[in-house]
Order: C-alpha cells, then sequence, then structure tokens
C-alpha cells in the first residue's frame, strides 16, 4: 500500500481540510470496510471478464447483447438482487470500410477511423483537396460555400490536464466539426483525433449533424498522421486527399440497461444510483472506457452487500447500455424510473487511475455528509474539490430533475493518450490504482448509503 501512502501524503500537505471536516467523526466501520476495498479482486474480474469474454461492445452490435447477457450472469453470481435487463430500442450506425491516403503532393497511406453518425463517400471513395484549419474556430470564420468541392482537415491540438478539461474545448472539433464543414459546403472533413498522444491509433468518437444538416463523410485521423499531414500543408503546395468511408444507419434495435441491486431498509430514504457504461467503441476492447468503471462500482456495491448489514438506502448499480453514441442508455433510466425517489446519482467514467478529488451538490440538509466525506477519503489521498458535482453523461438526465451529485474525480493526465483508441486494452489498468477507486467508492457509498441526514431535491440548473 505504499502508493496509497505516498498519495495521502501528498494530499494532506498541499490541500488544508476545512475544520468541519477536520473534526468530522469517523464511523470506524467505514473505515475497516475502505481499507478492505485496498485488496479488491471484483473490479479487476469483471474488466478483466468482459475484455476477454465479449471484448468490443459497439452500440446495437451482437457483441453489446452478450455483453448484456454476461453482465446478468455475473451480477447474479456476486449476489446481487433484482437483477435485470431493461430494454429500449436504439437508432443504429455501423462501422464500413475506412481508408484515406495522400494522392500529392507526397503520397502515402494515412491511418483515420470514421466518427459515429458520419455519413458515406460513394463505393469508390472522395479524391478531393484539403482546406486547412489550425482550430474549430477558424473553420468557423470559413465564408459560407468556401469549402464546396473541398474536404475540410481541422487540426486542432489537445492539451494533457489532470481534470480532462481539454476534452471539452478542444472535443468541439469532433463533436461539432462534421457539422459546420457540412453548412459550410464541404464533401467531407478530417480532423486531429481528439487525444493526447502522439501515436497512430485514431480515436473514436461520436459527432452530431444538426437538424437539415445532411451528414457528410466525417472521420479522426491518428494524432501521428494528423501531424504529418499538417506538416505537408505548410510546404506551401495543394494537398489532395483520396477517402473511402461506408458507414450505414441500420434502423433500430434493441438495447438495454442491465440494473441490480442492494436493497436497504428505508423505501422512503431514496435510492443511490451508481455504475458506468456496458457499451464501447469497437477499435480496442473498451477496458478504460468503460469496463473499469462499471467494474469499479459494483465492487464497491458488492463490498457493502457482503459487510453483513444492509444499507439504510438501496444501493442501484446501472451498467448503462448506450452511452457512447450520444447517452440513450442513460436517458432510457431516467424515463423508466421517473416516478422514483433518488437521494444521490453518480458514475464512473474517467478511466482506471487513482481518485484524487471529490465534489458534491448536496442539499443544505445533507451538508454533514461531505464533511465525512472529507474525513473517510482523506487516507487514501483524496481531496475534496471547491467545485460542484456535475455528473456525465449516463447520470445527467436524473440530475436533471434536481437530484443531488457526487463525483469522485480520477486523474486524467494520461486517460486521453487510450481513450478511444485501438490501445484500450487490460494492459493499460494499473492493479493499485484500481484498487484505490473501489476503496473510494465503497467509502462513498458506506457514507452516503448509511447517513441519517435527508438527502433531498437541489436546485434545478436552468
Amino acid at each position: 500500500m505504499r502508493y496509497v501512502s505516498l498519495v495521502a501524503a501528498l494530499a494532506a500537505s498541499a490541500f488544508a481540510l476545512p475544520a468541519a471536516a477536520q473534526q468530522a467523526p469517523l464511523d470506524p466501520a467505514i473505515g475497516k470496510l475502505r481499507d478492505a476495498a485496498l485488496n479488491d479482486d471484483v473490479a479487476w474480474d469483471i474488466v478483466e471478464g468482459l475484455t476477454t469474454e465479449i471484448g468490443p461492445r459497439p452500440d446495437g452490435s451482437p457483441q453489446q447483447a452478450k455483453a448484456r447477457e454476461w453482465a446478468v450472469a455475473r451480477l447474479k453470481s456476486l449476489g446481487f438482487q433484482n437483477v435485470r435487463i431493461e430494454t429500449y430500442q436504439l437508432d443504429t450506425w455501423v462501422r464500413g470500410l475506412e481508408s484515406a491516403e495522400v494522392v500529392s503532393p507526397f503520397p502515402q497511406p494515412l491511418r483515420l477511423t470514421a466518427l459515429g453518425n458520419s455519413g458515406a463517400t460513394p463505393p469508390e471513395g472522395l479524391t478531393l483537396p484539403i482546406v486547412f484549419f489550425p482550430s474549430i474556430d477558424d473553420l468557423r470564420a470559413a465564408p459560407d460555400g468556401s469549402l464546396k468541392g473541398k474536404i475540410a482537415f481541422v487540426s486542432n491540438t489537445m492539451q494533457r490536464t489532470m481534470d480532462g478539461s481539454s476534452y471539452g474545448s478542444q472535443g468541439a472539433a469532433r463533436r461539432q466539426g462534421p457539422s459546420i464543414a457540412a453548412k459550410k459546403g464541404a464533401s467531407a472533413i478530417v480532423i486531429r483525433s481528439i487525444g493526447t498522444d502522439h501515436g497512430r491509433g485514431p480515436h473514436a468518437g461520436v459527432t452530431n449533424f444538426e437538424a437539415g444538416v445532411t451528414p457528410i463523410p466525417a472521420a479522426a485521423l491518428s494524432v501521428a498522421d494528423a501531424a504529418n499531414l499538417e506538416r505537408m500543408v505548410k510546404r506551401g503546395k495543394p494537398v489532395t486527399l483520396h477517402l473511402l468511408l461506408t458507414p450505414k444507419r441500420v434502423g433500430l434495435r434493441e438495447s438495454g440497461n442491465v440494473v441490480a441491486e442492494v436493497p436497504g431498509t428505508d423505501p422512503n430514504a431514496g435510492i443511490v444510483l451508481i455504475g458506468g457504461h456496458l457499451d464501447s467503441w469497437d477499435l480496442g476492447t473498451g477496458a478504460i472506457d468503460d469496463a473499469s468503471g462499471v467494474g469499479i462500482t459494483t465492487a464497491a456495491a458488492k463490498m457493502l452487500l457482503d459487510s453483513g448489514t444492509r444499507p439504510r438506502r438501496t444501493i442501484r448499480v446501472v451498467w448503462f447500455g448506450d452511452e457512447e453514441t450520444g447517452g440513450f442508455g442513460g436517458a432510457a433510466y431516467a424515463k423508466a424510473h421517473a416516478g422514483e425517489r433518488h437521494a444521490i446519482a453518480t458514475e464512473s467514467d474517467f478511466g482506471a487511475d487513482r481518485v484524487w478529488r471529490f465534489q458534491t451538490n448536496l442539499p443544505d440538509s445533507a451538508k454533514p455528509v461531505a464533511d465525512r466525506l472529507a474525513a473517510a477519503l482523506t487516507p487514501i489521498g483524496v481531496i475534496r474539490g471547491p467545485g460542484v458535482a456535475n455528473g456525465g453523461t449516463d447520470v445527467e438526465p436524473v440530475l436533471a430533475t434536481g437530484v443531488a451529485g457526487i463525483d469522485l474525480n480520477q486523474d486524467g493526465l494520461r486517460y486521453f493518450d487510450y481513450h478511444h483508441t485501438p490501445e484500450d486494452t487490460i494492459d493499460i489498468i494499473d492493479l493499485g490504482q484500481l484498487r484505490q477507486n473501489v476503496a473510494a467508492w465503497t467509502t462513498m457509498l458506506a457514507v452516503v448509503a448509511n447517513a441519517p441526514e435527508e438527502i433531498g431535491p437541489v436546485p434545478i440548473k436552468k
């Protein structure tokens, strides 16, 4: 446990806890559960099993359907109650052939992958000149109609940050860039992958076209190939690209969320909703995005399940079905459970590196809960952040109804080296850091699920 001791010392030296947190009494049973979780194997076993026995789990795919059945069997074997699949319909996009090469002035192949919801090229592909944009803001500034008969190339660079904040700013090139390029008249668009690596594995991800905008072919180049293409542009000669993308929409398919519970003793105290997403992109095996998230949250709930004492609040673990292409699993869950009272909603979807900070969005009646969390999490190197918890894609629809939230923030410095890439495999997970995640989540559940305070609604964000 040398790693945990080190991060705890660093946190203690760099951040002073508020007086209330320093004085908050810690139930010895919580500390015992937390420390036991530092030797947990359940999370690793789930990640290993899901990535080995199922592998990639694209939205709407047969592999994802198999993953749901796998999840039900695993959750039942772990002793959870009320295990079931809650189905819904999903409009499904599937990948086809994809390739690109520079035709002139420096002929060579490029590595890329189609973005989710991309349109298709003709079967023979497109051969067109590119127009270079250093950033999405430069693309936005292009005159309407100026990209007719051209391929837009947006090459903004993502910065490495601990909290992953640059994904929000730089990710706009992927999420909005193709729609903007289409409105400017572009025949297609390629972007530098939204990632912090320097390799030749492209980063997949979804894009969204505005209503009324016809989807154009859209792809992410590997970071290395985008940098190479940018160097070609800067040679001052026109660059022509041949692009082939043949994705298609296949209509509605059945999908679903997998739900399991640790029943509580007080049905009026509200549900503690936790989980991660079961789906993944198809380039890797979805280990950090997000087999680790379902593994971590399930393992933590299992710690309380096996503790010998039922929690006050029911803990509901959800393996959300479809996060990657639009958050459809979270939306379906919120709709299906609109009549139920949730006390807390939170998810794990930022890899498996250590939790370093927690933030809350609690009503005034439950402020002591945050103080107890601070006291209980400090020994494993987790500090209290100054911000407000905002959840993630899968729980946002529930949080939007006024449910309180708690974020357990993971270290994101290396997350976007692997996010949505062929390298998202179990090999990049550090077991010690994975276990520290389980300990943090176990601590949070032990505090929140048994808190005597009323955890009522919070003001709804406008």
